[in-house]
């Protein structure tokens, strides 16, 4: 039986965890992500205004940051530029509502290293900071590849690329975000509450039929004349995961 592989946990050169620092004035926010950026074994601290976030930064000394832009004191860009004043070659994700390009434009070229608006998927949250943190050299994998895969399904995390027995599949970003999900847990049942977490903003409502919408879409172009990797189990969710041999 083949087993499935996936990318190996980021840790620091040194072998600690990645430190991460999340700040945002809204609990819901902060709270998802540590929560899902604490399962991946990063170490997390959280702030929800600028200067408590800087002063966290100087005991913390993280890694990366995820930046709201809009903060009760002071504004993403003060608070990114006094953290790379004492951090220089910490990564900054920008979390904004602000989606306009030209504010994007604003916050790449003051130094910030990418940018996610709301609202957003935390699986998208999360690869995004870990290719900033592959780029910047500030972390090592135990061992394995980029390369997250399933049976005969691949998928290249930061290439965005997706082939099914050598076969290049199309996707949409949301689609691509839902089957991250699902390879990242192969042969684990997932409800569709845990889906609509992780792929759906935190916010989204709790549609659960959106998630029964997209694994249709997904199944047609994933399995769709091959043997099917996606499989609904009755009263639970959904599993990924190849055939047995």
């Amino acid at each position: 039986m083949d087993e499935p592989r996936t990318t190996s946990p980021l840790h620091r050169p040194d072998g600690e965890p990645v430190r991460v620092l999340v700040v945002d004035d809204e609990p819901d926010v902060t709270d998802v992500l540590a929560g899902v950026m604490t399962g991946e074994g990063w170490q997390v601290r959280t702030a929800a205004d600028g200067a408590t976030a800087l002063a966290t930064a100087r005991g913390f000394r993280p890694d990366a940051v995820v930046l709201d832009w809009m903060l009760p004191d002071l504004d993403g860009l003060q608070v990114m530029r006094a953290l790379r004043r004492e951090a220089p070659g910490v990564c900054v994700l920008f979390l904004t509502a602000r989606d306009a390009v030209e504010d994007r434009i604003v916050g790449i070229s003051a130094g910030g290293d990418d940018y996610v608006t709301k609202p957003y998927s935390l699986e998208e949250v999360l690869a995004r900071l870990r290719g900033l943190l592959r780029r910047a050299g500030l972390t090592a994998e135990s061992a394995g590849t980029n390369w997250l895969t399933v049976g005969d399904l691949a998928m290249d995390e930061e290439a965005r690329e997706v082939r099914r027995d050598g076969v290049t599949v199309e996707l949409s970003r949301t689609e691509f975000e839902l089957l991250r999900f699902l390879m990242r847990n192969p042969r684990r049942v997932l409800s569709k509450d845990q889906i609509l977490d992780r792929v759906w903003a935190y916010d989204f409502g709790g549609r659960a039929h959106i998630v029964e919408l997209y694994i249709s879409y997904l199944r047609k172009k994933i399995d769709a004349g091959r043997t099917p990797l996606i499989h609904t189990v009755r009263g639970v969710g959904y599993v990924l995961k190849p055939e047995s041999r």
